[in-house]
């Protein structure tokens, strides 16, 4: 079951590849400083997740506006996440959970990604999205089961409005 709003956010920290080299993002490092908006997406190189990513990163200021830090997160290894990012002009952090004990903890794993094309992909993101504010405390959640369907990024932004 997928984490619900109200709840205290699971803390993490996941790898990303960046242009200074390989890094590690904590979530609780966020608490106090800015809301962060995560956002799971099931993997690099396919064309919704494209078009999600690219849109986020073309309209990042607007989230940063409103003191918001944003990742994606993927099993994708950082490598994959890099190149991806460099090939689609991604500028939004994408960070690798490449064990998918985050997406597990979160709630939003697939238990058989695609299951008619039988490739046995278990552990794969949902496209979900989840707003932490400040506190840690999720104040948005959203879990599609449909790979294709986009977060509702309007009512995430009109929520994130009321936090800051």
């Amino acid at each position: 079951m997928a984490i619900s709003v109200g709840s205290k956010a699971p803390d993490f920290t996941l790898s990303t590849k960046t242009a200074e080299g390989p890094k590690k993002v904590t979530l609780s490092d966020n608490f106090g400083k800015n809301h962060t908006l995560l956002l799971f997406f099931p993997m690099a190189f396919t064309s919704v997740c494209t078009q999600e990513m690219c849109d986020i990163s073309n309209g990042l200021q607007a989230y940063q506006s409103l003191q918001a830090c944003v990742y994606g997160i993927s099993g994708d290894n950082p490598f994959a996440q890099e190149a991806w990012a460099q090939k689609s002009g991604i500028t939004v952090p994408l960070l690798s959970d490449y064990e998918h004990a985050v997406t597990t903890e979160y709630g939003v794993a697939y238990d058989s990604f695609l299951p008619q094309l039988e490739l046995g992909m278990g552990g794969v993101p949902k496209r979900s999205a989840f707003l932490v504010d400040k506190a840690g405390i999720v104040q948005y959640a959203e879990v599609n089961d449909d790979p294709k369907q986009l977060p509702d990024f309007a009512a995430i932004q009109a929520k994130l409005a009321t936090l800051s």
